[in-house]
């Protein structure tokens, strides 16, 4: 059987962590769905890796084996794609950008402008990813650096540039009880369906529903959107209201939908974002081309 990498990631999770409840939560997966998916591996290499009763989790001794070469592999394919990336970049001569979001506040033109002074015959690339991966494509290897919003899983492994630290706003439909307020104090709005990211957006989609500002209370989940225009349509027909930057509230205006400033809750940090290991001087070109937006 050709076993798919992300079986081996689901895999190495499990192996690490000896526990299907927190390999699933390091996942973003449930655990019937990860232990489905392990039952499945083991089925199409006729082995069992795991021993498992209701309290314990082990490697056998082929889960052993495959513990190391799994760890391998994944770590040659997540090279592979970072060389494959940097020799097409090279190639044509283009930084690919990831954003998840409009950027705005004057950053994008500012950065694009400064980048071509310093490297006149390379032109960008921006490249819009849906939430579902929090860090734009940096960490699949699809783009050269991206703009976040910050927190994400596996920040750490990310050379980061804070850009802009905006109060959060939120935004309604225009008939909703919060059109005429000029603000809003959060828990205000504890009780009100709020959008959310998808859950493989992790601890950012935590952050948007302002969950450590809740005192332990769950979000009312009104819908899930995945990309800015699902957001803003979900919003005008209703579904529930969501937390925004200050800066995309301005950049998002428009008929129908109101927003104000929230207050009681911590700002929002939207970053440019590169990998650890990437010396290449046109990466650091652009780096060097953003400026921080102004405070507010």
């Amino acid at each position: 059987m050709d076993a798919h990498l992300r079986d081996l990631r689901y895999f190495v999770a499990v192996a690490e962590e000896l526990s299907f409840t927190r390999a699933a939560e390091r996942l973003y997966l449930s655990q019937p769905a990860l232990s489905k998916q392990i039952r499945q591996l083991e089925e199409g290499l006729r082995v069992r890796l795991l021993e498992r009763d209701h309290r314990t989790v082990s490697l056998t001794e082929p889960g052993r084996v495959l513990l190391a070469s799994a760890r391998e592999l994944l770590a040659r394919w997540d090279e592979t794609q970072r060389e494959v990336s940097d020799a097409a970049a090279a190639e044509a001569a283009v930084l690919t950008v990831g954003l998840s979001t409009s950027v705005g506040r004057g950053l994008l033109a500012a950065a694009r402008t400064g980048f071509l002074q310093r490297r006149p015959h390379w032109r960008t690339r921006m490249r819009h990813i849906g939430w579902e991966d929090a860090s734009a494509g940096l960490a699949g290897g699809e783009v050269d650096v991206a703009f976040v919003w910050l927190p994400f899983t596996g920040q750490e492994a990310f050379r980061l540039k804070v850009v802009a630290r905006e109060q959060r706003w939120v935004a309604f439909p225009e008939d909703h009880w919060l059109a005429g307020r000029d603000r809003v104090g959060f828990a205000e709005l504890l009780d009100e369906p709020f959008l959310a990211l998808p859950e493989g957006a992790g601890p950012l989609r935590d952050f948007w529903l302002a969950l450590p500002e809740r005192g332990g209370r769950p979000a009312r989940i009104g819908a899930v959107v995945a990309n800015p225009e699902e957001t803003f349509s979900a919003v005008e027909e209703g579904s529930g209201i969501v937390l925004l930057a200050s800066g995309n509230a301005a950049i998002y205006r428009r008929p129908g939908i109101g927003a104000v400033p929230v207050t009681g809750i911590a700002p929002c940090e939207l970053a440019l974002a590169w990998r650890e290991g990437d010396h290449r001087v046109a990466v650091r070109d652009f780096v060097d081309a953003v400026d921080p937006a102004p405070g507010p």
